[in-house]
């Protein structure tokens, strides 16, 4: 399980550095390009992927495209969400993104719904309200903030579901994830150069960071599937394992590292959204 176990704390190690980018002068939509540049270089280098297959006639360019695309999109909204709505709100939606995901399964996909995974899914609709309540009296964030985790939950259930469109259209994994990225920082790029023009200077650390977040979410990605490769025959253990664990060490480094102040249904969504990923992960198993 230490595969898992490197696999949360990359994933929550994003979290901490969109948190901290304002204080160590980040630009973020800089990093977020670099972040796929690294991503690019990375696929390429260790995932060694079967180039003919962004060749062939199969090539599933149809989703591949939208995917690239909305991927940058969604990581701005999460950065923003983990800067104004906190950490804790934001990796939890994150993970209960899965609620969508598995609805997609279900109406898209043709999966029969078990009861262990409908119970789950009843709670972790329960969980997502107390997760967006806003604490009385709590002035501290502005109101829009907390819509942010909501966009995230839903755009990364959409890029769950593109993904797993391409796995049906039978594209290697390498594959998918050296166009996606590339995909990605070209428009960002773009973007940034555009944004250089208008008074917005690259910098280094922008660079540095970038770089960082994208050796982070190769990282996280690579830990993952080491974790299935090394426990085959558990594959709802590692699934269930990796969601429980960043919405757990996420909640720790929210409030010990950064004092997100959590009210009484906030709470109650942490050990609802627990118990929904350990039901569906049984259903799985």
């Amino acid at each position: 399980m230490w595969f898992v176990l490197l696999a949360v704390l990359c994933s929550v190690a994003v979290s901490v550095l969109f948190r901290l980018a304002p204080r160590w002068q980040v630009d973020v939509p800089q990093a977020v390009t670099w972040n796929y540049l690294a991503g690019t270089v990375l696929a390429l280098a260790l995932l060694h992927p079967p180039l003919e297959a962004l060749r062939g006639e199969g090539a599933p360019w149809r989703w591949w495209l939208p995917l690239g695309l909305l991927l940058p999109g969604l990581f701005l909204v999460l950065a923003a969400s983990i800067r104004r709505a906190g950490v804790v709100r934001t990796d939890i939606a994150q993970r209960l993104s899965l609620l969508l995901s598995l609805i997609a399964a279900f109406t898209l996909f043709g999966q029969r719904a078990g009861a262990w995974q409908v119970a789950g899914l009843v709670l972790g609709l329960v969980a997502i309200p107390c997760l967006l309540a806003r604490p009385r009296g709590d002035a501290s964030l502005e109101a829009p903030a907390w819509g942010l985790p909501l966009v995230v939950l839903v755009g990364w259930a959409t890029t769950d579901v593109l993904f797993k469109r391409i796995a049906a259209d039978g594209a290697p994994l390498s594959a998918s994830l050296l166009a996606t990225f590339a995909i990605a920082f070209v428009p960002m790029l773009a973007w940034q150069l555009w944004r250089h023009t208008q008074g917005t200077p690259l910098r280094l650390r922008s660079l540095a960071a970038g770089l960082g977040l994208g050796a982070l979410n190769f990282a996280n990605i690579g830990f993952y599937l080491a974790a299935h490769r090394a426990l085959p025959h558990a594959p709802a253990t590692v699934f269930a394992a990796m969601n429980i664990g960043v919405v757990l060490v996420g909640t720790v480094v929210g409030v010990a590292g950064f004092g997100e102040r959590l009210g009484r249904l906030n709470r109650l969504a942490i050990p609802l959204a627990v118990l929904a990923i350990a039901l569906i992960s049984r259903g799985m198993g």
